[in-house]
């Protein structure tokens, strides 16, 4: 095991852009997080006691989902859901925000920036599947929601539910399970973009007419934008999501699992819900049930 490299994937460098938390910024202070002291607990030879002793970890987050995980303009790190449950991560392997780098990802290079080192862990809505699996470890789940539509105001008594997208242009991410289903299941035209707020600006502009992915996500655009945008219909799948890791360290998910686990206990999970998702007005959840580790 290692930290992540340097070098940044070369097929995605462009899209990448590293963001380094700072320690006393406010921005990253929403969830009360606990730094452990020393790294005496960690086994000699796993990835969290390299990670503890060099007092550094880089995460792989989104920033571009509000409410998940998201830069604003300007600001030195992002925030969201995501964001504080990495923090919280962080902490519990004796790093301070100071030592976090944020490293952008987009959907299709989640796997990518896992197996060639990008990365030490992914937190970005990152959906536990069985195909996942079969290139990276997802710890978890976090945190579970389900795939719904964004669609303009004006249509939005026409497209309600996923039986209305036959032939109509559906907007998700490259690599997303979202666009698969809409596309398989329900006959959608599919628009595949980097990000998802490349599909709004598709979906705002005319360029296409449905912008789909898991709920938590359409409701960040939603009240970004409400005069224009509207999410349409009940949740029509589940989405678990997890925190990716290197296939095989099995050290490295049971420490992810128990520290979720522990926030469930401490109430750092609820905190860092309320501070960002919470905010839309959305009841807090009861946690997930873990998922073993293989």
């Amino acid at each position: 095991m290692r930290l992540a490299r340097t070098t940044a994937y070369a097929t995605a460098a462009a899209l990448a852009l590293t963001l380094s938390a700072c320690g006393d910024d406010d921005e990253t202070a929403s969830t009360d997080v606990e730094v452990a002291e020393g790294c005496d607990e960690f086994d000699s030879g796993t990835t969290m006691l390299e990670l503890c002793e060099a007092g550094e970890v880089t995460i792989g987050v989104k920033t571009d989902q509000p409410g998940i995980g998201f830069l604003e303009p300007g600001a030195e790190a992002p925030t969201g859901f995501d964001i504080e449950m990495g923090r919280i991560v962080a902490g519990a392997l004796g790093i301070e925000d100071s030592g976090i780098t944020w490293e952008e990802t987009i959907s299709d290079n989640r796997e990518p920036f896992l197996v060639d080192g990008v990365v030490d862990i992914v937190i970005a809505s990152y959906s536990i599947t069985a195909d996942r699996a079969k290139l990276v470890g997802q710890a978890g789940p976090y945190y579970v929601t389900g795939q719904q539509l964004l669609v303009r105001q004006e249509d939005a008594e026409t497209i309600a539910s996923p039986e209305d997208l036959e032939g109509v242009s559906v907007c998700s991410v490259t690599g997303s399970t979202s666009l698969t289903t809409v596309e398989d299941e329900y006959g959608a035209e599919p628009v595949a973009f980097d990000t998802y707020s490349q599909c709004v600006d598709a979906l705002e502009s005319g360029e296409t007419d449905v912008l789909t992915t898991d709920g938590a996500i359409l409701l960040g655009y939603e009240a970004e934008n409400p005069d224009e945008l509207q999410v349409t219909g009940e949740e029509f799948s589940v989405e678990r999501y997890g925190i990716g890791y290197e296939k095989g360290d099995t050290a490295m998910c049971e420490f992810l699992t128990d520290t979720i686990e522990q926030s469930y206990e401490n109430g750092t999970w609820e905190q860092a819900f309320e501070s960002t998702l919470g905010q839309s007005g959305v009841e807090t959840p009861k946690p997930p049930e873990t998922d073993p580790c293989p």
